[in-house]
């Protein structure tokens, strides 16, 4: 027998609320752990460089689309990167009009200790669960994240 409709709306309530307090904590634990680069960096500009630490050299309007915000905001933050050391403007090699952003060596190694601390972060939080637990966490938060990717 299907659900009734007001048991799939309470459980979408309760969803929403979790969701609602994932993402307050999620910000605060990204934008803690982003201030551990530098006391000017937020998240986003964290974001920015996994992004190229997982894609390699891409132009900011692809970084833009990316991230689905507009090129004057990611402008922004890759002036603030650049400043930091973390990122540069290389020519694009299939065109010379454009540039691409890349990670420098300093900004490489930034991800990487970011990546550590992240993994730690989680390690702690979840250290009594255990890996059938974990795996069917990845599995529901990636099936959330399909069904949540931008309709076409």
């Amino acid at each position: 027998m299907p659900p009734s409709h007001s048991d799939f709306d309470a459980a979408l309530l309760d969803v929403e609320q979790q969701i609602a307090l994932l993402w307050r904590r999620g910000r605060a634990a990204s934008q803690a752990l982003s201030r551990t680069l530098h006391p000017d960096l937020d998240s986003a500009a964290y974001g920015l460089l996994s992004i190229l630490d997982r894609e390699g050299p891409l132009r900011v309007t692809d970084l833009a689309a990316t991230v689905g915000v507009g090129k004057p905001t990611v402008s922004r933050q890759i002036a603030l990167l650049t400043d930091l050391g973390l990122v540069r403007k290389e020519a694009d090699p299939h065109d010379g009009r454009a540039h691409n952003v890349t990670l420098t060596d300093s900004g490489t190694e930034h991800v990487a200790s970011l990546r550590v601390h992240r993994h730690e972060f989680f390690r702690d939080r979840l250290a009594d669960w255990t890996p059938d637990d974990i795996h069917a966490l990845a599995s529901y938060l990636g099936r959330l994240n399909e069904a949540m990717s931008p309709r076409q």
